[in-house]
């Protein structure tokens, strides 16, 4: 009994250490996911080549590899093919391969080649036509601004102490200083100078660009009292109209104030009243045109990208209709001497 009793349990203990538990089974699934992600990113890679031959002989190699032909590369409908009935290698544009040193119309005939470079040269035409007729339209409300200017100074009786120009910045509101706006060697605003500012400053608050001041000393080699040098001196002047300017209404953020010392002269220094001209305080109101557009507004303005007196409203409409009856005048007389 004792011993049949003890043969069992060897027996038994023998199968429990048989029957483990095998704890790596997962790296037969590992396995065959990975070798799946290998081929599936072998075929976008494929797909992604510009050789078709290549191509073609990958497409060959992974069917014979798989032992049947897929879908993707039998021209069979599939969700790769993008065309539900075959399958296609597109062809890329010439000069899409990155870094292969050709350029983009390698390949192509005479006749192909000059269709290209129309299509350029009208491109070129259209974007230019863009700049020159937003330039234009720029001019016109620059001119427009300056008449409102124009009309606040000439109801104060100051039209002639400012002088207009339009250049690639914007409109230009140049005003001699002289001892009018400021004393000599001072950079404090004086009683006309407020005035002419105060003229200005309304507006200038009314619009939506930003306005610079530019600061002007004119030539003379004087020391400064009160400033080192002329630096300092026109970006003080530049400084004061700016505060001005915060003091009646003009945010912030829309003003700066750079001073030129005697670097931009308005008129050459060998005339005698540069003495007097060239020592000046700049308003620009800078324009919202993009670079190209704006090198385009001096000859857009025609004679407003010279230096003038502002224009006021009621001018321009009298010169509008003087304009006019000329025109019909010399219409008139054409008409009559065809008759």
């Amino acid at each position: 009994m004792s011993s049949g009793g003890g043969g069992a349990k060897r027996k038994q203990k023998h199968e429990e250490h048989e029957e483990h538990v095998n704890h790596e089974r997962w790296l037969v699934s590992y396995a065959d996911m990975m070798t799946l992600l290998f081929v599936l990113f072998v075929v976008l890679f494929a797909m992604s080549s510009v050789d078709q031959k290549k191509f073609a002989q990958l497409a060959a190699g992974l069917s014979a590899g798989f032992g049947a032909d897929s879908v993707a590369f039998t021209g069979q409908s599939a969700p790769l093919d993008g065309a539900a009935n075959t399958a296609q290698v597109v062809q890329i544009d010439p000069g899409a391969n990155p870094g292969d040193g050709t350029s983009g119309t390698e390949g192509l005939n005479i006749t192909q080649k000059a269709a290209v470079d129309r299509a350029v040269l009208a491109e070129d035409r259209k974007r230019a036509s863009a700049n020159a007729e937003k330039a234009a339209k720029e001019a016109e409300d620059l001119k427009a601004i300056e008449r409102k200017i124009a009309d606040a100074l000439a109801a104060q009786k100051l039209l002639s102490s400012a002088k207009f120009t339009i250049d690639q910045r914007g409109l230009v509101v140049t005003i001699v200083t002289n001892e009018v706006v400021f004393a000599g060697n001072r950079a404090e605003l004086r009683d006309g100078g407020k005035k002419i500012l105060g003229a200005i400053a309304p507006t200038l608050d009314g619009l939506p660009n930003s306005i610079e001041v530019d600061g002007h000393t004119n030539q003379l080699n004087a020391k400064t009292t009160y400033y080192p040098s002329g630096w300092e001196l026109s970006a003080a002047r530049a400084s004061t109209t700016v505060r001005f300017f915060t003091e009646h209404g003009i945010p912030k953020k829309r003003l700066s104030a750079v001073g030129f010392s005697d670097t931009k002269p308005l008129i050459d220094p060998k005339d005698p009243r540069s003495i007097t001209q060239n020592r000046r305080v700049d308003v620009v109101v800078l324009t919202q045109l993009t670079a190209e557009q704006a090198a385009l507004l001096p000859a857009a303005s025609g004679a407003d990208g010279k230096l003038h007196t502002g224009q006021t409203t009621a001018a321009a409409k009298a010169q509008a209709a003087a304009e006019a009856a000329t025109t019909a005048a010399t219409t008139k007389t054409t008409t009559t001497t065809h008759d």
